[in-house]
């Protein structure tokens, strides 16, 4: 079985009419090497916001932003390691050198399959700082600029998931980090005045690496095939039996950025094909 991660055309690409999407504006993108982090830079890059791409992953984060680039927009790729604080620092300093910082999607992530008896600890702390620590951090650096723009507002997008609603087993640290994420998405707003926004955007499974790799692990676990993984435990549940492809949920941040989105404000887009809400 081969579940391939779909190019980025750009007629999947929204596009949105918005004052505040112009290349005066930066969108910081976290996880831009691969999959929703990926196709989010890319939307934001479309959609004439000065994008600062951030991952790990240099090679992959210099074929990202060549994919903006080719899309006719502006992208720089900052590699940076959100275990440390200092890369951070770093990545936020030099987006604020491009415009005015008015957008963030904090997307990177990794998983990790396991009981709550046998969870490796070190492992349970490197998933905490990546993706809720790493979060709150780059919210608290780049608030303040955005209420320092011209009409003081801004918006924070969170990567959620099915999983920021509902707990699956062997899957506790991940669970965590994303109830923690609405969380997080929650009292932003609550201290935003409504200006500046934040909220989350929760997915079923996405046709993105992240995913793909965790197939066999979870077929270990489970004592179950990979085929059977995808057909009775990814999309068991979904009413719609295929996975969504990452420019999709790219679509998702840029609609939570925009004007349109003006009554998001801390609410979560589920966009899961129905696995969490129906029966």
């Amino acid at each position: 079985m081969e579940i391939k991660e779909p190019a980025i055309k750009k007629d999947k690409v929204l596009i949105l009419e918005d004052d505040n999407f112009n290349a005066d504006h930066v969108c910081i993108v976290t996880g831009a090497g691969t999959g929703i982090g990926r196709a989010t830079a890319v939307a934001a890059a479309a959609n004439k916001l000065m994008t600062v791409g951030v991952d790990i992953n240099e090679e992959e984060g210099k074929k990202t932003q060549k994919m903006a680039r080719d899309m006719g927009g502006q992208m720089i790729f900052i590699k940076a390691d959100l275990t440390k604080d200092g890369d951070i620092e770093y990545a936020v300093s030099e987006a604020a050198k491009l415009g005015t910082i008015k957008y963030l999607a904090n997307i990177a992530g990794i998983q990790h399959i396991d009981s709550v008896e046998n969870f490796p600890m070190e492992k349970y702390d490197l998933m905490q700082r990546i993706m809720l620590r790493a979060p709150f951090y780059l919210a608290k650096l780049t608030i303040p600029y955005m209420k320092k723009s011209s009409d003081g507002s801004g918006a924070i997008g969170n990567i959620g998931s099915v999983h920021a609603h509902l707990c699956t087993l062997n899957k506790p640290v991940y669970n965590i980090t994303k109830f923690g994420l609405r969380a997080l998405s929650q009292s932003i707003s609550a201290e935003g005045e409504g200006k500046v926004r934040s909220f989350t955007v929760s997915t079923g499974f996405v046709k993105t690496p992240l995913a793909l790799n965790q197939i066999p692990a979870q077929a270990k676990q489970r004592g179950i095939s990979p085929e059977e993984v995808v057909t009775e435990v990814m999309m068991g549940r979904s009413r719609v039996k295929e996975m969504m492809s990452p420019i999709e949920v790219g679509n998702l941040f840029v609609f939570g950025f925009s004007r349109f989105a003006r009554y998001l404000v801390g609410g979560d887009l589920l966009f899961d094909g129905g696995m969490v809400l129906t029966y």
